[in-house]
């Protein structure tokens, strides 16, 4: 949904703003909000957030979040799942994590909602590469298909059951397959392909 302020407003500007919910974006001068999330989008974006953080938030080799906003290149976006490494993880004087982020996550990740624009959210993918993000998922839960996007790449996709799908560097720690993460929407106690290598 694009919402039509009066007047064009600047970056700085829509940051003042209050949050909504879902949550809105800042895309080439436009504020766009965010789709609700349903059933499917709520299921993935829970699972593999709890899997990312599982292999790698208590060895302290990354995070993931969540909704998070994060602000670049003159856009604030808020995937769906942003991981960051460890070391990257914006920290305020405390050494809480910080609430603003100002920096393109290390690994972008999108489950597209059925009444969503794909070129929107590959658009938003590439923004995040070009500004330092080491890989982008487009998750398709209608089409069951994964694609995995790399800097300066043609992307890659993942639709069989029994592909590993690639995680960056840091998170080399975590595997998992398709037909892993489609079975996260049927509960299938059959499908047990999620590993986590010491």
């Amino acid at each position: 949904m694009v919402q039509s302020p009066s007047k064009p407003i600047t970056l700085t500007e829509f940051l003042k703003l209050p949050e909504t919910k879902p949550a809105s974006e800042y895309i080439d001068g436009q504020v766009l909000q965010k789709p609700m999330p349903q059933g499917k989008h709520s299921v993935i974006q829970t699972e593999l957030s709890t899997i990312v953080n599982s292999s790698l938030k208590s060895q302290r080799i990354g995070r993931a979040f969540a909704e998070l906003r994060c602000t670049l290149g003159g856009r604030s976006i808020v995937p769906d799942i942003s991981v960051f490494s460890w070391a990257r993880i914006p920290r305020d004087p405390t050494g809480e994590i910080a609430n603003f982020f100002a920096i393109a996550p290390d690994w972008t990740i999108k489950i597209l909602s059925s009444d969503q624009s794909q070129t929107k959210v590959t658009k938003n993918i590439l923004h995040c590469l070009n500004h330092g993000t080491q890989m982008g998922w487009l998750i398709d839960p209608v089409e069951q298909t994964i694609f995995v996007y790399l800097p300066q790449q043609q992307p890659t996709v993942f639709d069989e059951p029994t592909q590993m799908l690639p995680c960056p560097a840091f998170a080399k720690h975590l595997s998992l397959t398709v037909a892993a993460l489609w079975g996260w929407l049927s509960e299938s106690p059959n499908v047990s392909s999620i590993n986590f290598c010491q």
